[in-house]
């Protein structure tokens, strides 16, 4: 398993900075519409090997780095990041993940996401993580609860994802 700036390394995956050879890796495994639909729209679909390289070299110019591959055998399977807070709002940050299909429901994803707000506030000054989950995305839900993160309320009629108007499901944990 690799341990190279890992910031956590799990029984089964790493999380650690993404490098340029994720890129093919992580266009394979972003592809799947299931995510698309699950994110933002900025996240773009199909999602092909430039859009890779493109979020790579973008998230390689962060100081500190704050998006992280999730590492399975070797091969980048899926991202999570973090955005800060600005002005008032600089305790606070948003985090956000996708996993690959074949890594999904077996605990994965939790476990990375709890080991990122771990790492977070251990190197930051942020207080406060949130994520926003589109009503209908109930593993999302079990991953960020799993993760220590709770339910403070639900943003109605919040969004707009494929056309539809939906609710958001807003979760937030504490340093």
């Amino acid at each position: 398993m690799e341990k190279d700036n890992a910031i956590y390394t799990g029984s089964v995956f790493t999380l650690r900075p993404l490098r340029p050879e994720d890129a093919e890796s992580l266009a394979r495994h972003a592809n799947d519409l299931r995510i698309w639909d699950n994110l933002r729209d900025a996240f773009p679909h199909p999602y092909t090997r430039a859009d890779a390289d493109a979020f790579i070299a973008l998230a390689s110019g962060k100081n500190p780095v704050r998006d992280f591959a999730v590492v399975i055998d070797g091969e980048a399977v899926g991202c999570m990041g973090y955005v800060p807070g600005t002005d008032v709002e600089r305790v606070s940050a948003e985090v956000g993940y996708w996993l690959g299909e074949p890594y999904r429901n077996c605990g994965v994803t939790s476990e990375a996401l709890d080991a990122l707000a771990e790492h977070i506030f251990r190197t930051t000054d942020i207080l406060r993580l949130f994520a926003t989950v589109f009503s209908g995305n109930l593993a999302s839900m079990r991953v960020l609860e799993k993760a220590g993160f709770r339910k403070v309320g639900i943003l109605r009629k919040a969004a707009v994802k494929n056309g539809r108007v939906v609710d958001l499901h807003y979760y937030e944990r504490a340093r």
